[in-house]
């Protein structure tokens, strides 16, 4: 039997700001954009080639807005992945190569790069290029 992630919610404060940050300067694929009730709106994003969307909204989850963290993007190239949120505007940090060195997993030789940056409410995400498989 598959499991599948599918759907991971994003606490935001303000969803239009930022359904624009993830639509406009990340250039998330907007799926749906869905509003029940006063108190209950959903606005699903997918990466793009992503099986896995994020959904940001009212009334969907009760964690605060910036909370999330750890968030992963897998890139085939860092260096062009990167000049992209940048030239829209979004702060990221420079490309960190990780190797055995670095690592805490005790991994040696080249293990993989990331680029960091954040939504407007500080939920935190990386882009990460992993290692050629030899």
């Amino acid at each position: 039997m598959e499991w599948k992630l599918e759907l991971v919610p994003i606490p935001v404060s303000d969803v239009d700001r930022a359904k624009a940050f993830y639509t406009q300067k990340a250039r998330l694929e907007e799926d749906l954009d869905h509003k029940a009730s006063e108190g209950f709106r959903v606005v699903q994003l997918t990466p793009p080639g992503s099986a896995c969307s994020i959904a940001i909204g009212t009334g969907i989850v009760d964690t605060p807005p910036g909370s999330v963290q750890g968030l992963h993007l897998l890139v085939p190239d860092i260096d062009v992945a990167r000049e992209q949120p940048l030239g829209r505007g979004v702060e990221v940090s420079e490309v960190r190569h990780f190797d055995g060195r670095e690592s805490k997993l005790g991994m040696a030789g080249g293990w993989n790069s990331h680029v960091f940056f954040g939504d407007p409410d500080g939920n935190g995400w990386a882009l990460q290029q992993l290692p050629a498989r030899g």
